[in-house]
């Protein structure tokens, strides 16, 4: 049980990193629909994206092209992408603390 309040407060503290570079408010990955509706702000969708997700099968395709447009955001490539969905325990705070910095024009 601590191991998984330890993974937990990990999360929380790498999306809040994530949100923050993104100049969005840290503390929306506490509120569970809005931190959806945040990544899809990041990622340049519109909020029904989030529903998309939902949908089983389809829902896999829409959340990985979610993860693929953020890592665009952040100036990385299709490969940093592989690592965020597969390795998301390396990847993310990779990019949550390391040097890339958001630019949402990159996704025009």
């Amino acid at each position: 049980m601590p191991i998984l309040l330890i993974l937990v407060l990990l999360y929380i503290a790498v999306f809040w990193k994530v949100f923050t570079k993104a100049g969005q408010p840290g503390w929306a990955v506490l509120v569970p629909i809005y931190n959806g509706l945040i990544i899809c702000k990041i990622a340049k969708k519109p909020w029904w994206w989030l529903l998309l997700s939902c949908i089983p099968y389809v829902g896999i395709v829409f959340s990985i092209w979610l993860i693929n447009r953020i890592a665009k955001a952040f100036g990385q490539s299709a490969a940093f992408t592989v690592g965020l969905v597969c390795l998301s325990f390396i990847f993310w705070p990779m990019l949550a603390y390391g040097d890339a910095e958001y630019n949402s024009e990159l996704l025009d």
